[in-house]
């Protein structure tokens, strides 16, 4: 499972995962599944924050998607991102600033899509205030992250294992309820699933997807 696809920590193993190795493990197909949940339901002007090396690309409604924006931290994963934009030929502005704080205007967006960042991101209320700041009203943020398990003994051996995993995982937390979280920032939620891949990746992949939509 992804620790995080996009790398916001800092300080833990060999400067965390490195980003070849972020781009690979965010790229299986098991977590590429997931992202196509979500991904292509982003339309009209779109901002996905934690902008990784743009795996996301490939699933977007190209039809629907009138201009993308993609922002990512400086932590070595924009230059892949910049060849997979070339690539998919997609046209995407890459943005390389915080999600904590964007220089995008206000009510410029109508859809904010984030996977796989949440969980690294330090200040994550702080992105979510600026997702919100940004999307126009009834604007949607699009989410697919891991997070805390509804299950109270998976959720008990995340806790004890959370802080070893941020060292290892670049400050990727196993823990974060990402539910609470939107629903604090001032969002209220369309759709939202709660699910586990199976194969013992509760601890790791207790995944929490869906359609929020600004207050």
């Amino acid at each position: 499972m992804p620790a995080c696809c996009s790398r916001h920590g800092s300080g833990s193993l060999l400067g965390g995962l490195m980003p070849v190795g972020v781009h690979l493990v965010c790229g299986l197909p098991v977590v590429t599944r997931q992202r196509a949940r979500v991904v292509p339901l982003a339309s009209g002007d779109v901002v996905e924050i934690g902008f990784g090396s743009g795996h996301n690309l490939p699933h977007y409604d190209r039809s629907a998607v009138r201009s993308l924006i993609g922002i990512n931290p400086d932590d070595g994963l924009p230059e892949l991102a910049r060849r997979a934009i070339a690539r998919q030929g997609m046209p995407t502005k890459l943005l390389v600033e915080s999600a904590e704080a964007m220089s995008l205007s206000s009510e410029c967006a109508d859809s904010v899509v984030v996977t796989y960042s949440l969980c690294s991101i330090p200040d994550v209320m702080a992105a979510l205030a600026e997702a919100h700041r940004i999307l126009r009203p009834h604007g949607r943020l699009l989410f697919c992250e891991h997070g805390l398990s509804p299950r109270a003994r998976v959720a008990r051996l995340q806790n004890r294992f959370n802080a070893p995993w941020r060292f290892v995982a670049a400050g990727c937390h196993l823990n974060r309820d990402t539910g609470a979280l939107i629903r604090s920032a001032g969002f209220e939620m369309d759709q939202y699933d709660i699910y586990d891949l199976g194969l013992g990746t509760r601890i790791l992949g207790t995944h929490h997807v869906g359609i929020a939509r600004k207050r």
